[in-house]
């Protein structure tokens, strides 16, 4: 008997590194890079219907409740998935456009859902419609290779990060026509599964610290913070995080931004939090 109602959590990431290691002939970018879980979560709740229907509520929710490229949407288009008689409210707490990951983790939690509803899952590679949707599959932390179809175990110390949204927005697609060949140059011989002393840094943090001054200089302030450990960009943008090693730390350098920046969205989080 199928359930009346169904509830999942729907993690955000944050990637400690990121590679582009090249373009590939079919257009997408081979990339290597080491992400992590963190305790911000979207919330997903789903109610028996007549017919299938697809709500966003909360913070960042768009303002009529529908996203006109809906990750879910195209996921039962393009894979021809029959559509359950349910209604999916999603509750937005991760900033969309952040680099947070919130619409793969988001279809990925569907998939979790659609699993209890006794639906048998046959497909076998999910990147092509977000890179990010089979790291949150597996939902634990990785190193991501290939076009995020690549996804191998990985632990990472533990952090606390402080979070902070831009005003700026960074679309992924229009990050990657940012890239310029001339900026790629990472050594493919260490495109290797496991971590390396390469893998540091974020290389779109090139194209936007030329684009967009306000996140180039929210990273120069995040970077001066006292006991931060480093300062990055992550995924294509636009959030950007400061890790420390103890929340003490954290707070207080929140309280320091918070004076600084007050109106812009922020947040302390961490890793290995189960």
């Amino acid at each position: 008997m199928m359930p009346a109602k169904l509830t999942e959590l729907s993690p955000a990431k944050i990637n400690l590194f990121l590679k582009i290691i090249n373009k590939r002939k079919d257009g997408y970018h081979n990339i290597r890079s080491g992400v992590t879980l963190i305790n911000l979560f979207d919330e997903i709740s789903i109610e028996k219907s007549s017919n299938f229907e697809i709500k966003y509520i909360g913070n960042f929710a768009p303002a009529n409740n529908k996203f006109d490229n809906c990750i879910i949407s195209r996921f039962f288009s393009e894979f021809n998935v029959t559509k359950p008689d349910y209604k999916f409210v999603i509750t937005k707490n991760i900033p969309i456009q952040s680099g947070l990951g919130s619409a793969s983790s988001n279809l990925a939690a569907v998939l979790r859902i659609l699993s209890k509803l006794g639906y048998k899952n046959k497909i076998k590679d999910y990147s092509k419609i977000g890179a990010d949707v089979p790291f949150f599959i597996k939902n634990s932390d990785s190193l991501i290779r290939g076009i995020g179809d690549i996804v191998i175990n990985q632990s990472f110390p533990k952090y606390y990060f402080l979070i902070v949204k831009p005003v700026t927005n960074c679309l992924t697609s229009k990050m990657f026509k940012e890239i310029k060949s001339k900026n790629i140059n990472f050594n493919q011989e260490f495109d290797i599964n496991k971590i390396t002393e390469y893998d540091q840094g974020n290389d779109f943090e090139i194209s936007v610290n030329e684009k967009f001054d306000e996140i180039a200089s929210l990273l120069k302030f995040l970077n001066n913070l006292p006991n931060v450990i480093f300062a990055r960009l992550t995924g294509s943008g636009s959030c950007i995080f400061a890790a420390f090693e103890s929340k003490k730390n954290a707070e207080s350098s929140l309280l320091i931004f918070k004076d600084q920046f007050p109106d812009l969205w922020f947040k302390i989080v961490e890793n290995n939090f189960i």
